[in-house]
């Protein structure tokens, strides 16, 4: 009998730098989901990495530069380095930055991806060595997770290639995403961020097909998507905090106000206005540009007090005018939109924008962008100071350790604030058994620009 012992080898593991927005890091997280699947260990850093994954962005030129910068990084602290992501479309612009890179995939190419690390670091572990199925990885914290609903995007505005990086609109089958998100609610995530290139036009390929969910037929639309979201339950009856992103304002969106002021869905509405000015919305092809959205607002609102609105909006795209911004500037003014972001114009190579006439100088673009985040801090500013002596309810983000006199802080959000995009409602004197995920009431003491200050509330 041979005297001898077997020693199981250890797991390859594999590091991921993802950049770029809440979608790619739904693809990061189900790409290493399947290598976790296939024996492989996850690497905090590059030093213990057999092969390191950038997932990259290549929506503007700026973020095309922090990508190839990322793969230097990475090539220069580990050397074996894989490239996803939407830049993975430009695979000789890739090369000829880095050609060392061992291999380059496109946007979602979940399986190139997987094979390519199996090629570049074959696992040493199969996937029967754990007896227990393991959960799936996350890249954000466990009580919120980003519920991706679709791929790519039907429409073709002026300044945008995410139809040429991502594809046309393919959405998920509704009982999938339903499946998906009771998952995420049962291993213990208390907020879900509905995310798509468009959420507005969920189901519009599918001809919104329904399926079959819980004995009972559902579509795969926006609304019902919704509805249902709020049926789930994180404990004692309660929904998750639903939060839908990337709204276009076609007319079926007034539809899920009433279920927000019903408590199924969180006051919240992240759409992408870009623009108020009807010449510069009919340059930028910009949908349902026709929309009433004033008067929207003010019915929303009316349905809804405490409905949050957020957008983002582009500065000194070409031919705008003086005339053009000031009608932005008066529209903000107007609309009192609670959360808004701006960004200059970036040309972005293969965009239609690019070939459009009277460009706007730089210095043009950056004296507007410093005009109308002036107008929405002002704008901010007010609407966060309305809010002192309220109470509030505030999902915690994170706790900090007792200072000198052994008092804690804790830092979380209102419905108001969605996660790494909005403000912060900042707690001082917290219990010290207060932990990530908890939901409390708070009563609001100050307020800055962007962010709440304040104390939990004891009835």
């Amino acid at each position: 009998m041979n005297n001898f012992t077997t020693s199981i080898p250890d797991q390859k593991k594999v590091g991921m730098v993802s950049l770029g927005c809440p979608k790619a890091l739904v693809d990061s997280e189900r790409i290493l989901t399947r290598l976790r699947a296939d024996g492989y260990a996850m690497s905090p850093d590059y030093a213990g990495a057999d092969v390191v994954l950038v997932n990259t962005c290549g929506f503007l030129d700026s973020a095309k530069e922090e990508s190839l910068q990322a793969i230097g990084e990475a090539i220069a602290e580990n050397g074996r380095v894989i490239v996803t992501g939407c830049m993975g479309e430009e695979a000789d612009a890739i090369r000829a930055a880095h050609p060392q890179v061992l291999a380059v995939t496109g946007a979602h190419q979940y399986e190139q991806v997987v094979e390519a690390v199996h090629q570049y670091a074959p696992p040493t572990q199969g996937p029967f060595i754990d007896l227990i199925p393991q959960p799936d990885v996350k890249l954000t914290p466990r009580h919120y997770s980003y519920l991706k609903i679709s791929e790519g995007c039907n429409h073709s505005c002026a300044f945008c290639i995410i139809p040429d990086l991502r594809g046309k609109l393919a959405s998920r089958r509704i009982d999938a995403v339903l499946r998906e998100a009771e998952k995420l609610v049962e291993a213990g995530t208390k907020e879900l961020l509905v995310i798509s290139q468009d959420t507005s036009a969920y189901g519009v390929d599918t001809r919104h097909e329904s399926r079959d969910w819980k004995g009972r037929e559902v579509r795969a639309h926006m609304t019902d998507l919704a509805r249902e979201l709020g049926k789930l339950d994180i404990g004692g009856g309660t929904p998750p905090w639903v939060r839908l992103h990337y709204v276009y304002p076609y007319p079926h969106v007034d539809a899920v106000i009433p279920l927000m002021a019903e408590g199924l869905l969180t006051p919240y509405l992240d759409i992408p206005f870009q623009h108020a000015s009807p010449k510069v919305l009919r340059s930028m092809k910009r949908p349902a540009n026709e929309a009433k959205v004033l008067e929207r607002l003010k019915s929303w609102r009316e349905i809804c007090p405490e409905i949050a609105i957020r957008s983002s909006f582009v500065v000194g795209f070409p031919g705008e005018t003086e005339e053009d911004f000031q009608y932005l500037l008066d529209w903000l003014e107007e609309a009192q939109l609670d959360r808004v972001g701006a960004f200059r114009f970036e040309p972005v190579e293969g965009a239609q924008a690019n070939a459009l006439p009277d460009p706007v100088p730089e210095e043009v673009k950056e004296a507007r962008y410093a005009r109308i985040m002036e107008v929405t801090e002002r704008i901010s500013s007010a609407k966060l100071a309305a809010k002192v002596g309220k109470i509030f309810p505030v999902i915690i983000d994170e706790v900090g350790e007792p200072d000198e006199d052994g008092d804690v802080g804790a830092t979380g959000r209102s419905e108001a604030d969605a996660p790494e995009i909005d403000g912060a409602v900042y707690l001082r004197n917290v219990p010290k058994t207060m932990a990530p995920g908890d939901i409390v009431k708070v009563e609001i003491e100050d307020a800055d620009p962007h962010d709440l200050f304040g104390l939990v509330h004891v009835d």
